[in-house]
């Protein structure tokens, strides 16, 4: 939907002529003003219900199925509020079928709305946040466009939704519930409207980066990595997840160490039982002060910083057994987990001064390349595999071992070509290291 049919449905006029002022520059020429984007608050067809009953998600099914075309799909979190990710919202919207927008809550999949779209090409934006949530409903595309990550490989400057739809359609979405509790029922108004804009404009907004796409030759490029979103397998469990904690890297010694880690554990369980998230009951600022602390009794406890609301002093008991069983504890955990990741880039010239210069090398030239192609840096690459193969190349260094490197780490066809030629004289030819 453009700015010129968002203002013929509305009935006014076309916001592509009435946002317009001719403008004298120094020249004496006339400049045309960029029209203003046009707000877009309200869904073509009004405010549609919410499905939450099976005759209705029985008829949704039915109208989704006789629609014509690619679906767009979206689904809201309640990421902050809940425990974990999943849905609390899922917006369909088809051409010849309408918006949809059905609680997933109610029931135990939605295997009749993913029958109904069939073998039909889903659109999202930013398809990985949402195809984890959406698969735990038994939901799951046969084919993809992603139009976040479109909009990355066609390099437009900005790919959040919002700024992709202002500017390729001329029109502002609202997205101030972007980061709303949407497990709240009902779901207010407002939301819900929301909710139906998002998946209102994905269909024009993939048509027009199409174009862009078909334009710079880029539409394989592109094919190929939503196919890579898509096949992406789930990801594996976190060892020992509680080493993510924020400020854990204030933490040297080994005792300390298991407090954050007891305290991470018992929150963790707790939340889960709760269903709430886990920095609700206790920020991990708090974590980190009490570990830090290790006191004793519930007043010292309370008197830490960041240990206060409900949880702190209703759940006083089950922190202090966290830190008493620290204290106390005969294994303690490693300071490191064991990894065959490389060191961080900062140490490699100290640590291995030739890897450093390959990375240094190959940094450059794939910099060189993103421009050109002017497709952003981590997408040309993922970051972690240039880093791998410079830190330990393959042991004949040619363009066939560098491609089975890449493709074995995860690059696409079209990285490999792009890139093993080049990756390959870097690390058989690299620069001379800076600084040395």
């Amino acid at each position: 939907m453009t700015r010129t049919e968002h203002a013929q449905r509305s009935g006014a006029p076309d916001p592509v002529l009435s946002n317009t002022s001719d403008a004298t520059v120094a020249d004496g020429t006339v400049a045309q003003e960029v029209a203003e984007p046009v707000l877009l608050d309200m869904p073509r067809d009004g405010v549609p219900e919410v499905i939450a009953t099976l005759p209705a998600l029985k008829r949704a099914a039915r109208a989704i199925a006789a629609g014509t075309g690619p679906v767009s799909v979206d689904a809201e979190r309640a990421s902050g509020f809940r425990y974990g990710q999943r849905a609390f919202l899922v917006q369909i919207r088809r051409e010849g079928s309408g918006t949809w927008l059905i609680d997933p809550v109610p029931f135990e999949n939605l295997d009749e709305i993913q029958e109904a779209i069939g073998d039909e090409i889903w659109i999202l934006h930013a398809a990985s946040q949402d195809l984890p949530c959406l698969a735990e409903l038994g939901m799951a595309p046969s084919v993809l466009f992603d139009t976040e990550l479109a909009a990355r490989i066609a390099g437009l400057p900005r790919v959040g939704l919002g700024p992709a739809v202002e500017s390729l359609l001329g029109l502002k979405l609202a997205k101030e519930h972007s980061a709303a509790d949407w497990s709240t029922r009902p779901l207010p108004e407002p939301w819900l409207r929301y909710a139906a804009l998002d998946v209102e404009v994905l269909d024009v907004l993939r048509l027009e980066l199409i174009k862009i796409l078909e334009a710079d030759q880029k539409i394989e490029i592109a094919e190929q990595e939503f196919e890579a979103v898509r096949t992406a397998p789930p990801a594996p469990p976190r060892v020992d997840p509680w080493r993510r904690t924020s400020g854990l890297h204030q933490i040297r010694e080994r005792r300390t160490l298991a407090a954050v880690k007891n305290l991470w554990e018992a929150r963790e369980a707790l939340a889960k039982s709760r269903d709430v998230a886990p920095g609700r009951l206790i920020p991990d600022s708090a974590l980190i002060a009490a570990a830090k602390a290790m006191p004793t009794s519930v007043p010292a406890l309370l008197k830490t910083k960041g240990f206060h609301g409900r949880s702190a002093s209703k759940d006083a008991p089950r922190w202090l057994k966290a830190l008493q069983d620290a204290r106390f504890a005969k294994e303690l955990p490693p300071n490191q987990v064991p990894s065959n990741a490389p060191p961080p880039p900062r140490v490699w010239a100290d640590k291995d001064p030739l890897a450093a210069a390959r990375l240094q090398t190959a940094r450059a030239r794939i910099s060189r390349i993103s421009e050109s192609m002017n497709i952003p840096l981590e997408n040309l690459l993922t970051p972690d595999y240039l880093r791998r193969i410079c830190w330990r190349p393959p042991s004949e260094i040619d363009p066939d071992s560098v491609a089975q490197a890449l493709a074995e780490l995860g690059a696409r066809q079209w990285q490999i070509d792009a890139l093993a030629p080049v990756i390959t004289v870097a690390l058989l030819d690299p620069d001379e290291l800076e600084g040395r």
